[in-house]
């Protein structure tokens, strides 16, 4: 029986999850997925520099020795790079096969808001007592990253100027911006879903900003802040309040 490439990829896509909790992450097949399954484009991040002397924290790869999203964000080629062409992604992780995935945001591709973890977990809480449907949600050890339905600066400007307060901890990847995706290791530690893609799907649903930033507010505005974190990649391509 002819097999069909796509449910191929898609099979490795579920191995990947299992991989992952056994420290075995395959970047390459998931990048593929994410390419051509479900037409967001991807590009390697710089990724993270070797171990320091005596254990310390490994640094960015990128030139710069105060980089505050060490790992966590294109270098090159840029973000513009971004593709979902299977033979530019299969070369890009076969030549850096644990670079990190870099989700680039934003016109077809999915839109994120992010928030501390503690402000995510509660925010997630409340959006399942509530019954509202979520699509995909990305971690990292100190932000969780909800991934929503694409939206225009013109209709998020809206949206939030509704709003009697936006904390600065809420944080919004749109047109131009980027986010990591699991299995990627980034300098804050490793990145995995909180709730994954449901496997097999051929695009994976995403809910609408409206539908949950409420509740991002609250959580935010009730949680305390990640002062001690920078800002997450991708970020300052867009307003934060």
């Amino acid at each position: 029986m002819r097999e069909i490439p796509g449910r191929r990829r898609r099979l490795r896509f579920r191995r990947n999850q299992r991989n992952q909790k056994k420290g075995a992450p395959a970047l390459l097949d998931t990048a593929l997925v994410c390419a051509t399954d479900w037409h967001w484009p991807v590009l390697p991040g710089v990724g993270l520099g070797p171990e320091g002397r005596g254990g310390r924290a490994r640094g960015c790869a990128c030139p710069n020795p105060e980089c505050v999203v060490p790992g966590a964000h294109p270098f090159d080629p840029g973000i513009l790079a971004a593709t979902t062409d299977g033979r530019m992604v299969r070369w890009w992780w076969t030549n850096r096969p644990k670079a990190p995935i870099v989700l680039a945001t934003g016109g077809s591709a999915p839109c994120a808001v992010s928030l501390p973890a503690v402000a995510g977990a509660r925010a997630l809480a409340a959006l399942d007592r509530m019954g509202i449907r979520l699509g995909p949600v990305v971690a990292t050890p100190t932000r969780w990253s909800l991934l929503v339905a694409p939206y225009s600066m013109e209709q998020l400007g809206e949206l939030l100027h509704t709003k009697d307060w936006v904390p600065g901890s809420l944080r919004f990847h749109g047109d131009g911006g980027y986010l990591v995706l699991p299995p990627s290791e980034a300098g804050t530690g490793q990145v995995h879903w909180v709730r994954a893609p449901l496997p097999g799907s051929a695009r994976p649903w995403l809910p609408d900003v409206e539908a949950v930033v409420d509740a991002l507010v609250e959580a935010s505005v009730s949680a305390p802040a990640d002062g001690f974190s920078p800002p997450e990649a991708g970020e300052g391509a867009w307003l934060t309040y």
